[in-house]
This record gives C-alpha cells, sequence and structure tokens, in this order.
C-alpha cells in the first residue's frame, strides 16, 4: 500500500533537529544495501558515529519524507547528482523513494540540468531493480570516490541516469 493510500507525504527541507534520525536512516540504509559490496576499508570508517557527524553537517544539502509525523527518509541532491537517498525499512515499498526521485528530477531540471545521476553500488540489486523500474538507466560500472580519512576510497558502483524532460516554456 503507498503512503498516500494511508497518511500524506510531505517533503520538506531538513531541519537540525532532523540530523539524527536521519543518520540513523542512513547508518541502516546503508549497512542493508553496501555491506558485502563495498571495500572493508570504507565499512571500517562508516561507524554510527560518522552517520551523524555526516548527517548534521549535511542538513543544508537534505530534504526528508514526514509521514504521521515522523521522519521516513531523506534524499541530498547536489548539482546533478543524487548523492544519498535512504528510506527507513518501516517505510520501504509505500512510495516515498519514488517521491524522492520525483523531487530530485524536479530538482535538476529547475537547475536546468539535462539529467541527473546516482551512484549504486554494484552488488545492491535490490535498489538497482528499483532504479531501472523508476525509468533510470545503467551506464555502467565505475568507481565512485567515496570520501575517506586520508582520501577518497574507490567503490565498485553503476551510474544510473535520468533524461529529464525540458521545462515548459510559458
Amino acid at each position: 500500500m503507498a503512503v498516500s493510500d494511508k497518511l500524506p507525504l510531505i517533503l520538506r527541507p531538513a531541519e537540525p533537529a532532523d540530523a539524527a534520525v536521519v543518520a540513523e536512516i542512513w547508518r541502516s540504509g546503508w549497512s542493508d544495501g553496501h555491506l558485502g559490496h563495498v571495500p572493508a576499508e570504507l565499512v571500517a570508517v562508516r561507524t554510527p558515529e560518522s552517520f551523524g557527524v555526516r548527517a548534521a553537517e549535511r542538513v543544508a544539502d537534505t530534504t526528508v519524507a514526514v509521514v504521521g509525523g515522523e521522519v521516513a527518509g531523506f534524499v541530498m541532491v547536489v548539482g546533478d547528482e543524487v548523492e544519498q537517498l535512504y528510506v527507513g525499512a518501516d517505510s520501504r515499498g509505500t512510495g516515498v523513494a519514488g517521491a524522492f526521485l520525483a523531487h530530485a528530477e524536479r530538482v535538476g531540471r529547475e537547475a536546468g540540468f539535462e539529467r541527473v545521476w546516482l551512484a549504486v553500488a554494484t552488488g545492491n540489486a535490490r535498489a538497482r531493480r528499483f532504479y531501472e523500474r523508476q525509468g533510470w538507466v545503467d551506464e555502467g560500472a565505475f568507481d565512485y570516490p567515496a570520501a575517506g580519512p586520508d582520501g577518497p576510497i574507490a567503490v565498485p558502483c553503476h551510474r544510473y541516469v535520468k533524461q529529464l524532460a525540458a521545462p515548459a516554456k510559458g
């Protein structure tokens, strides 16, 4: 059942008070989609504390979904990249992730981009199937430079892109 069938879904800019719940959704979702698919060096530095620090630092880049008064997930869009998109386990399959993608596409279009992109860990088959169902196209494998304490850590990923329709002229 979609969120809209039971409770309204509200997308809004994140606030500093959201950082703790964003960090927990991020940590849990990252673990679900990345453990076993990324280098051990990256797993070692993605501690619960690291998600808390990163969520607090990235509030300005974050949009949250609120369902029933609770944050159900978040998306970070910077330039033409959908940098992070995570939905809490209880809200997966409810339409929240699709709403985030529509939001990211709108942000990209309004910024004048012809397409937006995101990186998905190669082994994260569930996420890859989801993006493909949403009309995103796999442009192939590449190494994503994930931030590490001593510089980037290469993560085997696939680059997914979505062509954006030109904004209506009027």
